[in-house]
């Protein structure tokens, strides 16, 4: 089974990506972009603004489409997670829904991290790494 999800490649003025501490399986503990599932009808860019705004308090802008991954999931289920650029547009970023905390890193940080499997891999092949 293959479920829909989004995903939010968010920078601010200092060059920082948001990154989510995710609360619960799957990825518990460990740092990623927000995001998650789509419920059923909505589209990518709703379903952005809405899991971002749950995970963070953050409202965004979608912007493009920056790549698409594929992750195996529980009892055979495949994630496939589109990721989109997106900007703030308001809000000031705090821990909320399945987020156990949230915070702005650098590369620095983001390296020390631990990631969710083929975060840094992926980010980068896209070239969207914090400087």
């Amino acid at each position: 089974m293959r479920v829909n999800c989004v995903g939010a490649v968010i920078f601010d003025a200092f060059d920082r990506i948001l990154l989510v501490r995710r609360g619960h399986p799957p990825g518990m503990g460990l740092w990623s972009i927000p995001g998650g599932r789509l419920e059923p009808g909505e589209t990518d860019a709703a379903g952005l603004r809405r899991e971002v705004q749950e995970e963070t308090g953050l409202h965004v802008e979608v912007g493009r489409l920056a790549g698409t991954v594929e992750r195996p999931g529980p009892g055979g289920v495949t994630y496939v997670i589109r990721d989109y650029l997106a900007a703030v547009t308001d809000g000031t970023p705090a821990a909320g829904d399945d987020a156990a905390d949230v915070r702005w890193c650098g590369m620095d940080e983001l390296a020390r991290l631990p990631l969710t499997e083929g975060l840094l891999d992926t980010l980068s092949g896209w070239g969207l790494l914090p400087r």
